[in-house]
């Protein structure tokens, strides 16, 4: 046993450093060398630390969000949110959304619709967030939607901006209709129903329909109480409170993040507000298609924002792809330590959620 636990965190590491390895394919490191040969180091390590430290309030509020269905240890939280950013780092298609509810369910015994709901909680949190970040930012800077760019083959604009920001308000918006309408016990009780039902439209009376019931049906009706738990969160003002906090300081600690490296960065001068400014605008333009990681497209915001203050995009492109790197570098890390630590094979854990998701 104790050989096989060997073998298996020796295959964890070795495929966790290749995933790793794989993420680091899109990024131009030549081109992040040259620029990190002119920052200030001083700067670099508290903006990397507080960036970090995002993530592990992130971990919190997941715990809070689960713990109203769910108890789960801090580590049990932290170790899955972590594998599944350093996931979406290193595969295509966001999957790290799906790894987190599906590790939880191998490892906690959770299930996986409830764990799945959880984190839709949590986008629809980020969501909301980064609306009122837009609307903040909309009063301070006008953007004009005529203004376009392409960055590394990345193609930005004012007009894009604006589709981006007024699709993310939509869903919101419909996220929260749908959280808020199965907390409505009545409007649960009568979509079960509804779904209970339907075998008998479907199959004539007899061992035929229990079957279809049983087989199928019923698991659909479990999975609406699951999805009903995981998304339970308006039922709880406290944890909402905490919840809403957390996702305040989690976008504006992050903020701060690119502040710190604008006072490392000797080329770039710019305000406080304005960097978060340029944050807000890089968030935005990240919704886009991209690699893993989001490398490229992030640079592009990062150019877009900062060229509405002057900055040259020469300047504008190396200081992107510092902070871009100092913000997810920590996490590439704390992703294959947490995945060595739980055992968590990433490339193996890639594939079973997207069957799960099926």
């Amino acid at each position: 046993m104790r050989k096989r636990v060997i073998i298996s965190v020796i295959a964890g590491a070795a495929l966790s450093a290749a995933g790793f390895y794989y993420s680091l394919r899109h990024v131009p490191l030549g081109d992040l060398a040259a620029y990190m040969d002119s920052v200030d180091y001083w700067w670099i390590a508290p903006a990397a630390l507080l960036g970090f430290s995002s993530f592990i309030i992130r971990a919190l509020r997941w715990q809070t969000i689960l713990g109203t269905s769910v108890r789960l240890s801090f580590g049990s939280a932290y170790h899955p949110l972590m594998i599944g950013f350093m996931i979406n780092s290193v595969l295509p298609g966001r999957v790290g959304e799906i790894a987190r509810p599906a590790i939880i369910k191998k490892k906690e015994n959770v299930p996986f619709s409830l764990g799945l709901a959880t984190v839709g909680t949590e986008r629809m949190l980020d969501g909301i967030t980064l609306v009122l970040l837009f609307t903040w930012m909309s009063s301070v800077v006008a953007v004009d939607p005529d203004m376009e760019m392409s960055v590394r083959g990345h193609y930005v604009s004012g007009e894009v901006l604006d589709r981006l920001a007024s699709g993310m308000i939509v869903v919101s918006i419909v996220m929260l209709a749908l959280v808020a309408t199965l907390n409505i016990r009545a409007v649960k009780r009568l979509l079960k129903r509804a779904v209970l039902a339907i075998p008998d439209l479907l199959a004539p009376e007899g061992a035929g329909r229990e079957r279809l019931r049983e087989t199928i049906f019923v698991p659909v009706s479990q999975i609406i109480d699951h999805v009903a738990a995981g998304l339970s969160l308006l039922r709880h003002p406290g944890r909402l409170l905490v919840c809403s906090v957390y996702s305040a300081v989690i976008w504006l600690s992050q903020a701060v993040v690119f502040y710190i490296a604008v006072l490392g960065s000797p080329q770039i001068s710019i305000t406080f507000t304005q960097a978060t400014t340029v944050f807000v605008i890089v968030c935005l333009f990240i919704i886009l298609p991209s690699v893993p990681g989001f490398w490229g497209v992030w640079e592009a915001g990062g150019v877009f924002g900062l060229a509405l203050f002057g900055v040259p995009a020469a300047d504008a492109l190396g200081f992107s792809l510092a902070v871009h790197a100092v913000l997810l570098f920590p996490v590439l890390f704390a992703g294959i330590v947490s995945a060595v630590m739980t055992g968590v094979n990433i490339l193996r854990v890639g594939y079973d959620d997207r069957r799960e998701a099926r």
